[in-house]
């Protein structure tokens, strides 16, 4: 089978397709024909090893110290089960199915094996292939932190870089959670975040979102971009402040947590499990979240998808077709 590998840390340039031996299940996995794959902010981050300071050893010893551990990335998937081990009740040959491949990776490859236990889960049924493989880091991650915040009707939610894969559907889930959404964005994606049920959409590059004086009972930073300081000033007494992005906190964060009743979550691993991935199902099933695609790219075209999408102005999700001759759109 075809993968795409890096061996090394670097730019988009290290990726190299290269031949491998079709993995076998175990008794207790099944075997993935991978139909599409993504291009996540973590897959850049693993191949460019672009991690924040604080985390940089541990990032090291768990990525790789000289040279990556897991050469093939990707993290999350969707195509149809091959086969499957002597043990597997979920799962048939035959299911189309989505999937995250989790800390191995290895999406980026023609076939996969995952235990069935795993974050493996049947495709909804009105996605392509391409819009399932977008679903289950990015929107599992926003469900998470979102819950954690424990957000109530009426409550105002404001997400800080809305448009990008973890940002977007945090629109739409806490819209389905029943709070009042304001998504911040650039001026290109103000037309994507109404369509995706914001209530109110500021650009950033017009106006600052805590010079309006409005606050808020959670504020999501989907991105790392804005500041600090603003959001606390635009975030209530009691309120949750969650960023995505950064692990572990910094001594304004810190200070913060002692001194005032607001409260601060920091990136966590995700919940990605079948659970999970089912609640999503039946949200995309029901017409209550939308998978945005920005653009897709053919599997030879890889180190192009990373180049796009290391420039960071990314709209929702980028996907990478797999099968050859096959329609995954």
């Amino acid at each position: 089978m075809k993968t795409i590998v890096y061996t090394k840390y670097g730019p988009p340039e290290v990726l190299q397709f290269k031949d491998a031996e079709k993995p076998v299940p175990k008794e207790n996995e099944i075997l993935i024909k991978v139909k599409a794959t993504t291009v996540t902010a973590a897959d850049i981050r693993a191949r460019s090893f672009t991690v924040p300071l604080s985390v940089w050893v541990p990032a090291r010893i768990v990525l790789g110290v000289r040279r990556p551990k897991n050469e093939i990335l990707g993290m999350e998937l969707a195509g149809e089960v091959e086969s499957a081990g002597k043990e597997v009740t979920r799962f048939k040959k035959g299911d189309r199915i989505f999937a995250a491949s989790l800390m191995g990776s290895g999406a980026y490859a023609e076939y996969k094996c995952l235990p069935e236990d795993g974050p493996v889960c049947l495709k909804p049924s009105n996605l392509s292939f391409g819009e399932a493989a977008a679903i289950p880091i990015g929107a599992s991650a926003a469900l998470f932190h979102l819950e954690k915040a424990d957000i109530q009707k009426g409550q105002k939610v404001l997400v800080y870089g809305a448009s990008g894969s973890v940002g977007s559907y945090a629109v739409q889930i806490a819209k389905y959670l029943g709070a009042v959404v304001t998504g911040v964005c650039s001026t290109t994606n103000l037309e994507l975040i109404k369509s995706l049920g914001a209530d109110k959409v500021i650009d950033y590059t017009n106006e600052d979102f805590s010079s309006e004086g409005e606050t808020y009972d959670v504020i999501f930073e989907a991105v790392n971009k804005s500041s600090f300081s603003a959001c606390m000033k635009s975030l209530k007494k009691g309120g949750t402040y969650i960023n995505v992005t950064v692990p572990l906190p910094d001594v304004r964060m810190l200070w913060t947590k002692l001194t005032s009743s607001k409260k601060i979550i920091l990136a966590q691993n995700s919940r990605e499990n079948a659970e999970a991935l089912n609640f999503l199902k039946k949200l995309v099933e029901t017409g209550e979240l939308k998978v945005a695609v920005d653009r897709y790219y053919e599997f030879e075209e890889v180190v192009e998808a990373h180049r796009y999408v290391e420039k960071g102005h990314k709209k929702g999700n980028v996907i990478i077709n797999v099968a050859h001759n096959e329609n995954t759109q």
